[in-house]
C-alpha cells in the first residue's frame, strides 16, 4: 500500500512518515533532482499513476511548480491532496463522498472550529494558489462556527493601488494568507493582536516570519494538522481502492442491438454493430492499464499480473455450456454460450464473462466458416476473431516445428559426430571456460551423474550426457500446419544432400491438434507451462526410455515463443459484454476447452456474485467429461452449473430421422411436426442429463429454438428434460433477439447455481489405500466406456496393449484420460445414434501427452493415427436457423470484403 511522495523537503518527509507510521502506512519519498521542469515532474506522475503498487500520490514542492498541468497529471483516484479540477469539481457541487477535501483545507476548518469566524470575502489572483482556496471558500460555509461575531478576512494576492481591502484587513480577527505573505500587503494593514493562519508549504521548515503580531503556535498547528489530514486522506484513499477490488457491479456500458427480421448473415450483423475500444472495455471491467496490451482497437491481452493483484478476491460461478451428441448441422454450444452471457450482463446486471476457444484457420476456411457464435450472440469483430486473433496459433505452429527441426537435427548430429565433437558443441568453450546449463545440468541428474564441472566427466558420462540415441521408428511429434492441407497428411524428410542420407516418413497435423495448444490450454503459469513444455515425449530412444523436449534442450526456446500466446485475448459480445479468447484444443485428440488461465482470471474479475461461461467441445460425453476429469483437475476449479444445448431437429435425427448434409435442404422430417421422432430422440438428451449427474452438477437444458420447430415439440423436450432429472429446460431465441432470448436461460442457471453442489470426479488418480495407487490405465478406460459410453466392455488391441505397459512402465499410468472418438455417436460408430448399447468399445491404439498431463486412446478398429486420426477432419457446429446453414456464405462475404 504505498504513497509516493515526490520532492525532498527533511522536516516533511520525517512528519509524513511518522504519521503514515502510525496509521500503519507505507509512504515512498521520491526525491526529483533540484530544479526538475514541470514537464519532469508530470512524467513521473504519469509513471506513478499506472503503476498497480501505488494506490496514492501526495506532492510536495516548491510554489513556483504548481500549476494546474502538474496538479492534473495526478489520476483523481489517486490524488491524496484533492487539488486536481476533477476532484474540486466534486466539491464544488457538494459530492462528498465522491471527493478529498485537501490536507491545508482541511487543517484550516479545524483551526476555526476554535476559532470563531467571519468569512468576508475571497480573492483569486494566482493560478498556483487557486486551488487551494477554491476548496477553502467550498468548505468553510459548511462549518459549524463558534462565534459570528469574530471577522476573519482571506487573502491570495493584493495589487498595492488595490485599497479597497485595507479596512476589512484592520478590523479583521484572523488573516488567511494562501502562501507567504504577500510583499505588496504592509504589516500596519493588519491590527495588532490578530491571528495570522499561513497556508504556505514551508510552514514546517520555519521559513515564514511575519514579525511580532505572526502566531507560531498557530502556523505550527495547521502544518501539522495538514499532515495529518493528508495522513487521513490516505486512509481514505485507501479505504476507497480496497472497496474498488471487492466484489462490485460493473459500470458497463452495455452496446444496444436492433434485431432484424429475417435475421442477417452473421458477417452483416457483426459488421453493422460498433464495438467498444478494448481499453475501455477493460477499464470497465476493472483492469488496469498496465495489465492489457492491446492489438488493434478491438482486441487485447490480458497479462498474468492481474492474477497477483486478485489473488484474495473470491472467485465467481462457473458454468459449462455443453451439448447432445451433435449432428453434421451443428446445436449451437458458441451460441448458447454467447447469448447467456449477453442476458446476464446486458439485460440481469449481473457481472459475467465468456470463456472461448480460438477457432483454427483450417475449419474457419474448410466447412465450419467460424467459431465467434452466430445471429445476434456472437463475438466481434467476427473477421478479426475467427482470422489470427492475436497470432497465438502462430506461436504454436512456430514452437512446434522448432522442436520437430530439433529432433531430426540432433539424429543427424549424433549419426555423423564423435562423442567428443558433440560435447564441444552441446558445452563450449567460452573465454576460455566451459560451463553446464541449468537445463543440462537437470540432464546429467536424470542419468545419476552429479558432476558440475565439465572437465570431470569420464568418456562413459559424456557419452550418455551426449546421445539421445533416439529411435526414428518411435518419433511420435509431428511437424504442423494451420491449414487443410490433405497433400502434408504423410511427407518424406530428409532428401536433401545436406542429410547425409537421413530419410524417413513422417506427417503434417492441424496445429490446434500439437500438445502444445493442449497445454496451452491448461497451464496455470509461465512457469508451469515451461515445465510442462519440457516434459513432452518426442519419441523413444534404443532401449526404450522416453526422449523429452528438455533431453533436447529447447525448453526455454518454446517458452520464449509463447510467451504472449499465454495471455488471454479480451474481446467483447455484439451487446459489449466481455469475452476472453484463448487456446484451442479439439476435443477428439485433446480435452477440447478453452484455457485454464482465461476461467481462472474471468473468475476473479467477476467477482463472487458472478458468472462464468465457459464452452466444451462436442458432446456431454466427450468434451464435458474431459472438462471434468482433466481440466477441472489442472485448474483446481469447481464447477457450478452445466447448460446442455439441445434442438428439435438434431433430437429427431437420434429418433430415427434421416441423415442430413450440411448445406442442402433439410427433408420435411425435420421442418414438420413429429412429437414421436422427438420424444424417441430425447433418449440420448437423457443419456447426456445422467452423465452429467455422475459428475454431481446441476444441469439446465438450452432448447435452441429453430423456426421449423412447432411449440408442441418445444414443450415436449422442456417436459422430458426435466423429468430426467435436468433441474429446469429452457426454449432460448438468442440467435434471433440476442441476450434478451437468453433471459430465462440466464435466471434458471443463476437459480441451479445456488443449489447443492456435490461435484465428483469419474475416477480417482490419487493414492487409495497404503501401497496402493491410482487405478491402472485399461480400467480408467473401462469406467468412461461404460459408464460414460454405456459400452458393455472395452477391448485393446496388440498395439494398444503394448503401449499401455510401456506407459506404465515409464511412470506415466497416473495420468487422465483422454478418449479419442467420434464425436457424431456415443459408441464408435458414427452412423449409431440415440444411445446405443451393448457394444464392445475396440481401443486401436493408446498415445501420450505427457507435458499436458493426459493419456489418449484412440477408439475404433480403424482408428489408425496418421490415416484416420480425425486431426485434420471437423465437425460442423453452424449456429444458423435457416435450412441451409451460414458456414457456407461466411467465408466467401468474409473474403469479399476483405478483397
Amino acid at each position: 500500500m504505498d504513497f509516493p511522495i515526490a520532492h525532498d523537503d527533511h522536516l516533511i518527509q520525517e512528519a509524513n512518515k511518522n504519521f503514515a507510521k502510525e496509521v500503519g502506512l507505507r509512504v515512498i519519498h521520491i526525491c526529483l533532482p533540484e530544479g526538475s521542469s514541470k514537464d519532469e515532474i508530470v512524467s513521473e506522475i504519469l509513471r506513478l499513476n499506472e503503476d498497480p503498487d501505488v494506490q496514492g500520490l501526495a506532492l510536495d514542492l516548491p510554489e513556483s511548480l504548481y500549476s494546474s498541468k502538474v496538479l492534473n497529471a495526478v489520476k483523481p483516484e489517486k490524488d491524496v491532496d484533492g487539488l486536481s479540477s476533477v476532484n474540486l469539481g466534486h466539491l464544488v457541487h457538494g459530492d462528498v463522498y465522491d471527493c478529498l477535501v485537501p490536507p491545508t483545507a482541511c487543517a484550516v476548518m479545524e483551526l476555526l472550529e476554535n476559532i470563531a469566524y467571519l468569512l468576508q470575502q475571497v480573492t483569486d489572483r494566482k493560478e498556483n494558489e487557486r486551488p487551494k482556496f477554491e476548496a477553502l471558500h467550498f468548505s468553510l460555509p459548511r462549518t459549524k462556527s463558534l462565534d459570528m461575531g469574530t471577522k476573519m478576512f482571506c487573502i491570495v494576492s493584493m495589487k498595492e493601488h488595490e485599497t479597497m481591502y485595507t479596512d476589512p484587513l484592520r478590523h479583521a480577527d484572523v488573516v488567511i494568507f494562501g502562501s507567504v505573505k504577500p510583499d505588496d500587503i504592509p504589516m500596519n494593514w493588519i491590527k495588532p493582536g490578530t491571528t495570522i493562519i499561513s497556508c504556505s508549504h514551508d510552514l514546517l521548515s520555519e521559513k515564514c516570519n511575519y514579525g511580532q503580531q505572526n502566531n507560531p503556535a498557530v502556523e505550527n498547528t495547521v502544518g501539522s494538522l495538514a499532515i495529518a489530514m493528508r495522513m487521513q486522506n490516505m486512509v481514505k484513499t485507501m479505504e476507497r481502492w480496497m472497496r474498488s477490488q471487492q466484489n462490485r457491479k460493473w459500470d458497463l456500458h452495455c452496446l444496444k442491438l436492433q434485431p432484424l427480421s429475417p435475421v442477417p448473415s452473421d458477417i452483416e450483423i457483426s459488421r453493422a454493430q460498433s464495438p467498444k475500444a478494448v481499453d475501455v472495455l477493460a477499464k470497465e471491467i476493472g483492469l488496469l492499464t498496465d495489465e492489457i496490451e492491446i492489438y488493434g482497437q478491438t482486441k487485447a491481452k490480458v497479462r498474468l499480473s492481474l492474477l497477483e493483484r486478485l489473488k484474495d478476491q473470491p472467485d465467481g460461478k462457473y458454468v459449462l455450456v455443453a451439448g447432445i451428441t451433435p449432428t453434421p448441422l451443428g446445436e449451437g454450444k458458441s451460441t448458447v454460450t454467447v447469448g447467456l452471457v449477453q442476458a446476464l450482463t446486458a439485460h440481469l446486471n449481473i457481472n459475467s464473462f465468456a470463456c472461448l476457444r480460438q477457432p483454427s484457420q483450417g475449419p474457419t476456411f474448410g466447412v465450419k466458416g467460424g467459431a465467434a457464435g452466430g445471429g445476434y450472440a456472437q463475438v466481434i469483430p467476427m473477421e478479426e476473431f475467427n482470422l489470427h486473433l492475436t497470432g497465438d496459433i502462430h506461436a504454436i505452429t512456430a514452437a512446434n516445428n522448432l522442436l520437430a527441426a530439433a529432433i531430426d537435427a540432433r539424429i543427424l548430429h549424433e549419426n555423423t559426430q564423435s562423442d567428443k565433437s558433440l560435447y564441444n558443441r552441446l558445452v563450449p568453450v567460452v573465454n576460455g571456460m566451459r560451463g553446464f546449463s541449468a537445463i543440462q545440468l537437470a540432464r546429467l541428474r536424470r542419468l545419476g551423474i552429479n558432476k558440475t564441472d565439465p572437465e570431470t566427466l569420464t568418456e562413459e558420462e559424456i557419452s550418455k550426457f551426449v546421445r539421445l540415441d533416439i529411435d526414428p521408428s518411435t518419433i511420435t511429434w509431428q511437424r504442423v500446419v494451420d491449414t487443410n492441407d490433405r497433400f502434408l497428411r504423410k511427407i518424406t524428410v530428409g532428401q536433401a544432400n545436406t542429410e547425409k542420407g537421413f530419410v524417413r516418413q513422417a506427417q503434417f497435423d492441424i496445429a490446434v491438434a500439437s500438445e502444445i495448444m493442449a497445454i496451452l490450454a491448461l497451464t496455470t503459469s509461465l512457469q508451469d507451462m515451461k515445465e510442462r513444455l519440457g516434459k513432452m515425449v518426442v519419441a523413444n530412444d534404443k532401449k526404450g526410455e522416453p526422449v523429452t523436449a528438455e533431453d533436447l534442450g529447447v525448453t526455454g526456446a518454446l517458452a520464449v515463443l509463447m510467451k504472449d500466446a499465454i495471455k488471454p485475448t479480451l474481446m467483447q459480445t455484439l451487446e459489449g459484454t466481455p469475452v476472453f479468447v484463448h487456446a484451442g484444443p479439439f476435443a477428439n485428440i485433446a480435452h477440447g476447452n478453452s484455457s485454464v488461465l482465461a476461467d481462472k482470471i474471468a473468475l476473479k474479475l467477476v467477482g463472487e456474485n458472478g458468472f462464468v461461461v465457459t464452452e466444451a467441445g462436442f458432446g456431454a460425453d466427450i468434451g464435458m467429461e474431459k472438462f471434468f476429469n482433466i481440466k477441472c483437475r489442472a485448474s483446481g476449479l469447481v464447477p457450478s452449473v452445466v447448460v446442455l444445448v439441445a434442438t428439435v431437429r438434431a433430437l429427431k435425427m437420434h429418433g430415427g430421422g434421416p441423415n442430413v448434409t450440411a448445406g442442402a435442404p433439410l427433408k420435411k422430417e425435420y421442418t414438420e411436426e413429429n412429437l414421436q421422432m422427438v420424444a424417441d430422440g430425447c433418449c440420448n438428451l437423457q443419456k447426456q442429463i445422467q452423465i452429467t449427474q455422475l459428475f454431481g452438477v446441476p444441469v439446465v437444458v438450452a432448447l435452441n429454438v429453430f423456426k421449423t420447430d412447432s411449440p408442441a415439440e418445444v414443450d415436449l423436450v422442456c417436459k422430458i428434460a426435466k423429468q430426467s432429472g435436468a433441474f429446469d429446460a429452457v426454449p432460448c431465441n438468442h440467435w434471433s433477439d440476442g441476450g434478451r432470448g437468453a433471459v430465462k436461460l440466464a435466471q434458471a442457471v443463476e437459480r441451479a447455481a445456488n443449489q447443492k453442489n456435490s461435484f465428483k470426479y469419474l475416477y480417482n488418480l490419487e493414492k487409495v489405500k497404503e501401497g496402493k495407487y491410482s487405478l491402472p490405465i485399461v480400467e480408467k478406460i473401462r469406467i468412461i466406456a461404460q459408464k460414460v459410453y454405456g459400452a458393455q466392455d472395452i477391448e485393446l488391441s496388440p498395439v494398444a496393449q503394448s503401449q499401455v505397459d510401456r506407459y506404465t512402465r515409464q511412470g506415466f499410468g497416473n495420468l487422465p484420460i483422454c478418449m479419442a472418438k467420434t464425436h457424431l455417436s456415443l459408441s464408435h460408430q458414427p452412423e449409431r445414434k440415440g444411445v446405443p448399447t451393448g457394444f464392445i468399445l475396440p481401443i486401436s491404439d493408446v498415445r501420450a501427452s505427457i507435458g499436458a498431463g493426459f493419456i489418449y486412446p484412440l477408439v475404433g478398429t480403424d482408428y489408425i493415427y496418421g490415416k484416420r486420426s480425425n486431426l485434420l477432419t471437423f465437425t460442423v457446429e453452424s449456429s444458423d436457423h435457416h435450412e441451409t446453414n451460414s458456414h457456407n456464405i461466411i467465408v466467401p462475404l468474409l473474403l469479399r470484403s476483405l478483397f
